[in-house]
């Protein structure tokens, strides 16, 4: 969890050049997804530039676990079905926890990461337990699993952006937030490809369409 980005994105690509990848993904498509991911992770012993404030502390520990429950639910869905684009976005859920993880113990934040599929918050644990029940349906049910979450999340990172004036957590939140965008796009091709079809929960239409008719991007 303290490695360095440089290593973890050697690692990550590594192990993604040799895989296979399903449903017409491209390896181009799934590499970006993931080690395109460049987040600005700041290391525990930095100094914090400004002093975060309670509000940001809240965001930043809820954003840990809402993090979390993307990855533990991909974790899931890949062990029953298989997927790749699980497999591979779950690596990309935990940079995404070992960023939000750092700033935090930065800020000599107090922070507990429960075990898989256990969460604080009530109202994302009760996301899980339904993500769960519906996962096992079929493949398409788990796309759209993976893309309700991705949309939520990208609303969620938003929301607090604009509720906040601290610089290094807005940095990070942007990062993570281009992140749920190229894995949003991942869901949303392998649904596309058997069949499926999504309906933004939280994005308008409009930004829904704009997020999945675009290229993937650097996330840095």
């Amino acid at each position: 969890m303290r490695n360095s980005v440089l290593n973890q994105l050697a690692t990550i690509a590594i192990l993604f050049i040799s895989f296979a990848f399903f449903n017409g993904c491209s390896d181009n498509d799934e590499i970006n997804d993931i080690v395109n991911e460049g987040i600005n992770n700041n290391t525990p012993n930095d100094t914090p530039k400004e002093i975060l404030t309670a509000a940001d502390k809240a965001a930043l520990l809820f954003m840990l676990e809402e993090e979390k429950l993307a990855r533990d639910t991909y974790i899931y869905l890949n062990d029953l079905w298989a997927i790749n684009q699980f497999a591979n976005i779950t690596k990309s859920e935990q940079t995404h926890m070992d960023a939000i993880a750092n700033l935090l113990t930065q800020n000599k934040i107090q922070y507990t990461v429960l075990p898989v599929g256990e969460f604080k918050n009530q109202d994302l644990q009760n996301l899980y337990n339904q993500f769960v029940i519906n996962g096992k349906v079929d493949k398409i049910n788990a796309f759209k699993i993976g893309a309700t979450i991705e949309d939520l999340d990208i609303v969620d990172l938003q929301n607090l952006m604009d509720a906040s004036q601290n610089t290094d957590m807005i940095s990070i939140f942007k990062s993570l937030q281009c992140g749920s965008r190229n894995h949003l796009r991942s869901f949303i091709k392998g649904l596309d490809n058997i069949g499926g079809t999504y309906s933004p929960q939280f994005l308008t239409q409009t930004e829904f369409d704009t997020i999945v008719s675009a290229r993937n991007e650097k996330c840095n």
